[in-house]
């Protein structure tokens, strides 16, 4: 079996490749040269087929992630179809099954088949949910139940999976050392660290490392190595345990890429305004460049409704320090299941993110539908600034004008690009 990073390191330009730089400002050439060099990936299961390819990494457009799946409390096959179609009307680039409610392997196997663009998931939430399911303690999971789990989700077709390998006894007694408000608010790395606690032992991710590489190398599945701990709440932000983490997945990252394993690094949670910058720095640095996926971050606690706006705020300086991916947040973080309205306004918002992003990086056509809004605003032309706006059909919906369609109802009579008209 060959992935495309064994492909790339080759000199070889896939069809895959091919189709993911369409409307992007690099070329399949630089794209194949930026995922030999562990830069970018392109996330694409030998058993999945889907029509929108996307690449991330260095040179190529911000890309966005809309996480979707059920909980224990609120499962309904009717509302993920709704949210999938939401997160798509959007533009999501991905979708992440996160479900942890009902027959995962039924919603998993709905994402897999109905959406047209990447799907990652977080296999130990399936094993974690079986258990729990048949009330049993979640220590008494073993290293061969969880990479026969995880094998089964790959073969099903998935792009990307998330794996807290850095959770590590190093890691876990670093986190131990010191104060923090919120120890571990991942999922995937409190079920990891319950584990190794109870048990004494490495976890099985970490000891059996290659072996995950070899089901990833054989589906071609791109691991996403996960923050553990991340911080929960910028008081806690950019701490030892969070830089140990870090540091183990830059180790983890080179070992993946030696195998042909695509990588990507997976970044902090909730971070002040000025270490954020530094956190994407100290990431590219200690992960040689890895595309780095962020979740925000989140500059300010206090926002709860409002998280997609802080999201958005600490993403766009994310991204334009050069972060290459936002998960997104919605506006029912840290409150509640998201439905279909928080999902569109998630994505919504992290494309916005990405955007500015894209602006400040400088990217080749970044500025250029900017452009033709400024130019439309100008010449008054409202049917020219729905189509150039990021969300067309919300703008259609709120733009009121005057009946003259010479203002709209902010300063009718008084409209600056009127009167500034009259002096040319």
């Amino acid at each position: 079996m060959v992935t495309q990073l064994d492909f790339a390191k080759a000199g070889i330009i896939t069809e895959e490749m091919r189709e993911a730089v369409k409307g992007e400002p690099i070329s399949a050439e630089e794209l194949r040269d930026l995922i030999a060099a562990g830069r970018a990936v392109l996330p694409k299961n030998r058993n999945h087929s889907f029509p929108i390819l996307r690449a991330i990494g260095q040179g190529l457009k911000t890309k966005v992630n809309a996480n979707l799946g059920t909980s224990g409390e609120c499962c309904s096959m009717e509302m993920e179809e709704e949210k999938l179609k939401a997160a798509l009307d959007a533009k999501t680039d991905s979708i992440m099954d996160l479900s942890t409610g009902g027959d995962l392997g039924e919603f998993r196997r709905f994402f897999l088949e109905h959406s047209p663009v990447t799907v990652g998931a977080v296999p130990i939430y399936m094993l974690a949910t079986e258990m729990m399911a048949r009330h049993q303690s979640l220590d008494k999971m073993d290293s061969d139940q969880l990479l026969r789990s995880i094998e089964k989700q790959c073969s099903e077709g998935l792009d990307y999976i998330t794996v807290h390998c850095g959770v590590t006894q190093v890691a876990v007694k670093r986190l131990e050392s010191y104060e923090r408000i919120m120890p571990c608010v991942s999922r995937g790395g409190s079920i990891h660290m319950h584990w190794m606690r109870k048990n004494n032992k490495e976890n099985p991710l970490y000891e059996h490392y290659d072996d995950l590489l070899e089901i990833a190398h054989k589906y071609d599945v791109t691991l996403s190595l996960g923050d553990g701990f991340r911080p929960g709440t910028i008081c806690d932000a950019t701490d030892g345990a969070q830089l140990q983490e870090l540091m183990i997945l830059g180790e983890l990252a080179r070992r993946a890429r030696n195998r042909g394993v695509q990588v990507m690094i997976e970044g902090p949670g909730h971070v002040p305004l000025p270490q954020i910058q530094a956190n994407i720095l100290l990431q590219k640095k200690l992960c040689d460049g890895a595309p780095f996926y962020i979740l925000g971050p989140l500059p300010t606690d206090i926002g709860a409704g409002y998280d997609h706006i802080v999201a958005a705020i600490g993403g766009a300086i994310a991204g334009a320090a050069g972060a290459d991916y936002i998960c997104y947040v919605t506006p029912a973080e840290h409150l509640g299941l998201p439905n279909t309205e928080d999902v569109y306004a998630g994505v919504m918002a992290a494309r916005i993110a990405g955007h500015v992003a894209d602006i400040a990086k400088g990217l080749p056509g970044a500025m250029d539908a900017d452009r033709r809004m400024s130019e439309c605003r100008q010449k008054l032309d409202w049917d020219g600034m729905i189509s150039a706006a990021i969300d067309p059909a919300l703008v259609k919906r709120r733009l009121q004008v005057t009946q003259d369609r010479e203002a709209c109802t902010m300063c009718g009579k008084l409209c600056a690009v009127k009167i500034s008209r009259l002096d040319s």
